[in-house]
């Protein structure tokens, strides 16, 4: 039953993972951008509950709402101030300036909240479902279930919907797209938007299972998606769902059978296993450019 719970709560990480590892990947798919500030927004979503419920007042539904309107909105902002200029610079430009937001925003939160953490509310009110000898938390059912929904959600927004097609249409091949008459920049903004509410969401559940948040708490998640991302396939978004799930998986079985101090190692070592043997990553597709 020990493996059954671990197993459960894994599947549970993993799926807060995958929410982040999408935002990653449908950001390089489409702008062919890595935006390593996309993990600290779990940071501010988190901290905007926090603010909401506990200093305000608000109902949580309120706070979660609210959360994801202001993750939507500084993801927007921070692809028109600090990612757009950039669009026909070096990649290198574009990374270091995202790890520049990054630091911004981590620094900004120290100013505001201070290094000591802050408790989360309790926004969820499910109790434990009990099987036999086997205890599920509450908190990992409802992330489990809302984080299927969202990906399933997405995946028909990707696939059914206009905005969709023009996604991927601009993921495929930006010049031929604008010829089409698809508007890159919005497609742009419009990706950048989904993946700070993603971002939001992840940081939600995130506060729900641990409790606390600091302004460093978006740092580890956040690379451990992008890591969940390349895993399952840089781009692909069926890709960020397989990886971030499996490495919520391997993360816990490794911290309960194997050593919690190692966990880390050994998840970064499985990438690195993978990449040896697939360096597409395990639904990546391989790319043949013209030259």
């Amino acid at each position: 039953m020990s493996f059954l719970s671990n197993l459960i709560s894994g599947l549970s990480l993993g799926s807060i993972y995958a929410l982040i590892a999408l935002g990653y990947t449908m950001v390089y798919g489409i702008a062919k951008m890595l935006n390593f500030a996309h993990g600290d927004v779990i940071m501010v979503g988190a901290f905007t509950v926090i603010v909401a419920v506990n200093s305000m007042g608000l109902p949580a539904v309120l706070g979660i709402v609210l959360s994801v309107l202001i993750c939507v909105v500084m993801g927007v902002t921070i692809e028109r101030i600090a990612y757009k200029p950039l669009r026909s610079s070096p990649p290198l430009s574009v990374l270091i300036t995202a790890i520049g937001v990054s630091y911004f925003l981590q620094s900004l939160a120290l100013i505001i909240f201070g290094s000591t953490q802050k408790s989360f509310p309790k926004v969820f009110n499910m109790e434990p479902v009990h099987l036999g000898e086997l205890t599920i938390k509450g908190e990992s059912i409802e992330t489990l279930v809302v984080t299927t929904a969202i990906m399933i959600g997405l995946t028909l927004f990707i696939n059914k919907t206009k905005m969709g097609k023009a996604m991927r249409a601009v993921s495929e091949d930006r010049a031929a797209a604008e010829l089409m008459g698809i508007s890159v920049n919005k497609t742009i903004t419009v990706t950048f938007a989904i993946g700070s509410a993603l971002a939001s969401v992840a940081g939600l559940f995130f506060g729900a299972t641990y409790g606390f948040i600091g302004p460093y708490t978006g740092s580890m998640p956040g690379i451990k998606a992008f890591v969940a991302a390349v895993f399952g396939g840089i781009g692909s978004i069926p890709g960020a769902m397989l990886g971030g799930i499996l490495l919520g998986v391997i993360e816990n079985l490794a911290k309960a059978y194997i050593s919690t101090e190692l966990s880390d190692a050994i998840v970064f070592g499985v990438l690195v296993l993978v990449l040896c043997l697939k360096p597409t990553g395990l639904l990546g597709k391989k790319i043949n450019e013209k030259v």
